[in-house]
């Protein structure tokens, strides 16, 4: 049953990965041409939204792969290890990343949104920061609590 469900999650990381490649394929560029007709006399903007885009993508892909290891080890019975613990620190600081590269990328994202009609780019900019925040939240309780049950395990495997 375990091999069912770690199974079934890899298939949605893997389901999570290609959607998010495909926006950066087709959607980025597209939208990096868009911020440079927007200001034509700013030509820094362009190049500026697409590294922010991109350099947010990194991490993303890197919490994708560290999800992934939590899984095998999982697989192989060693979630309640060091392993664990250093795949959650490392999800945590990748969430955080792409929290603070968004944030930094905000006043790219508002020069655009301040020239179109419905202001879509800040909405969905604060949304990526908070949803990064809560998973870096998350993935800091679920590293606590597994420090603390390793702790616990090896008080007992001393005990006996």
């Amino acid at each position: 049953m375990k091999q069912v469900t770690t199974l079934f999650l890899k298939l949605a990381i893997i389901f999570i990965g290609i959607p998010v490649l495909a926006l950066c394929l087709f959607l980025v560029p597209k939208i990096g041409n868009f911020a440079g007709e927007l200001y034509p006399n700013l030509s820094y903007l362009k190049p500026l939204v697409l590294i922010d885009m991109y350099a947010a993508a990194i991490p993303f892909y890197v919490a994708l792969f560290q999800a992934f290891t939590l899984l095998r080890y999982i697989d192989k019975n060693q979630a309640f290890s060091d392993l664990s613990v250093k795949a959650l620190k490392k999800i945590k600081y990748c969430a955080i990343t792409i929290s603070a590269l968004y944030l930094l990328g905000m006043p790219l994202y508002y020069l655009m949104a301040e020239k179109i009609d419905p202001p879509s780019f800040m909405p969905i900019g604060s949304m990526i920061i908070f949803a990064s925040m809560v998973i870096a939240v998350f993935a800091a309780v679920l590293q606590r609590l597994l420090q603390e049950a390793i702790q616990i395990k090896s008080e007992n495997d001393l005990t006996v």
